[in-house]
């Protein structure tokens, strides 16, 4: 259920070391004062995350009473998360295998799939009109990434790097024509691409409402069935201070997003919405794969792409508007970008322009990693890990919400960090020197 509340006129800062939190949105558990759950019952969330991540309540313990809160002053998906590309794939831009690539990438396809059942329940419960209207929006297209070479110095290393695949994600080396075979009209410059035809193109908005579906349905399902009691409520609005919370959870799990000022950068993106104008025919062929390049094209039909994204460092601009000469400077880029790897791209008009702020993370040996981990220290009060923060996904949250999302599930319920693994918690160290 939605609700509304007053939002708190008190708006603290609270300090970090020497870092300041500014805390724009919040996720909470429900108040421990509600009567009707045992005493011996936690309330604690699974996870609610910057890019899409909520959490879905049949990870645990089916006899463990759950009451869940979720403060968010922008709705689902109404931060960067809803505007997210969502081509999803576990490699980098050299297509070497992520951070521990196989756990985020069977974990998200296992939320994808409840997202779709979520969805698809939905669609049959519904009357044939709406049915039919909401079978026209796709939470997931498969039909693959593909990643033509763009830099010289890059291709033995992508070469070697495809040795190494994933088997339930793998990358097929092929030559200019077999690409051109793939996408007709797509340009190659190095006469190799990479092409990825497990990968996923995720439509973010839709993914975001279909799994926070999936957490209602879950909660009725476990109220019909008597097994415990569970509560979901979502809070559209904002909360000034983690104090005024101090007593009515048993625990907190804070989603910073862009908005984690100790984070050393942030990133805003702009995406455009493109359709093909009426005066053109040649369409993007029905069963072709996305693409990958400095510009990413995740398309959606035959005439309707996403085009992105921009990369505006170090700014504070947390608004997903996007105006007038901001559009078009960020047009100009991403056409110019779009036409080294599809020509036809310039054929394309812009139906809207969106943008999100990006938290962007520390550079670890590990390469660019989220941060979690519980900061009862910032209160100032001696708590049994209770207050926790799950932040700096960057742009690649769809990867990393999934699995990350069970160790922080985990993590909370123990009161322990010990199932977060400790290249994640490097950040406090750092903090400390």
């Amino acid at each position: 259920m939605e609700h509304q509340k007053t939002p708190s006129t008190n708006l603290p800062f609270l300090s970090f070391f020497f870092f300041v939190f500014h805390f724009p949105s919040l996720f909470f558990l429900a108040p421990s004062a509600a009567s009707q759950v045992s005493k011996w019952g936690k309330r604690v969330p699974f996870l609610v995350l910057a890019l899409l991540g909520f959490l879905l309540l049949g990870i645990c313990c089916r006899d463990l009473p759950l009451l869940v809160d979720i403060y968010d002053e922008v709705g689902i998906g109404g931060g960067a998360s809803g505007v997210a590309g969502g081509l999803l794939h576990p490699y980098s831009p050299k297509v070497k295998l992520l951070w521990r690539a196989e756990e985020c990438w069977n974990e998200s396809l296992k939320l994808i799939r409840i997202a779709e059942r979520a969805k698809q329940s939905k669609v049959l419960n519904t009357g044939r009109q709406e049915a039919v209207h909401s079978m026209n929006f796709s939470i997931i297209r498969r039909r693959g990434i593909l990643r033509p070479a763009v830099s010289l110095k890059n291709i033995n290393i992508m070469d070697h790097n495809v040795e190494n695949c994933l088997a339930s994600c793998r990358i097929e080396s092929m030559d200019k024509h077999a690409a051109e075979n793939l996408v007709p009209g797509l340009s190659v410059p190095l006469n190799v691409a990479f092409h990825m035809p497990e990968a996923l193109n995720v439509h973010s908005q839709y993914y975001l409402e279909a799994l926070y579906l999936a957490c209602q349905n879950s909660v009725a399902e476990m109220l019909n069935l008597g097994v415990a009691p569970r509560e979901l409520n979502f809070y559209k609005t904002s909360v000034g201070s983690l104090l005024e919370f101090a007593g009515e959870y048993n625990a907190v799990v804070i989603c910073l997003g862009a908005r984690a000022a100790f984070l050393p950068e942030s990133c805003r993106g702009v995406v455009t919405h493109m359709q093909l104008s009426d005066n053109f025919r040649e369409e993007y062929p029905q069963h072709s794969p996305s693409i990958l390049s400095d510009a990413w094209i995740a398309v959606q039909g035959p005439r309707d792409l996403y085009l992105g994204s921009t990369w505006e460092w170090r700014s504070a601009n947390y608004s997903r508007n996007v105006p007038t000469v901001e559009a078009s400077e960020a047009l100009e880029e991403l056409l110019l970008k779009g036409s080294v790897i599809y020509p036809a791209i310039s054929n394309w008009t812009v139906r809207e322009a969106v943008a999100g702020l990006r938290a962007m993370p520390p550079l670890t040996p590990h390469g660019s990693l989220p941060i979690l981990g519980c900061v009862d220290n910032v209160t100032g009060r001696n708590h049994a890990c209770k207050y926790w923060v799950f932040t700096g996904l960057g742009s690649r949250g769809l990867f990393y919400h999934a699995w990350l999302g069970k160790l922080m599930a985990q993590a909370v319920l123990s009161r322990s960090e010990h199932s977060i693994p400790s290249e994640l918690l490097l950040w406090k160290q750092k903090m400390k020197q």
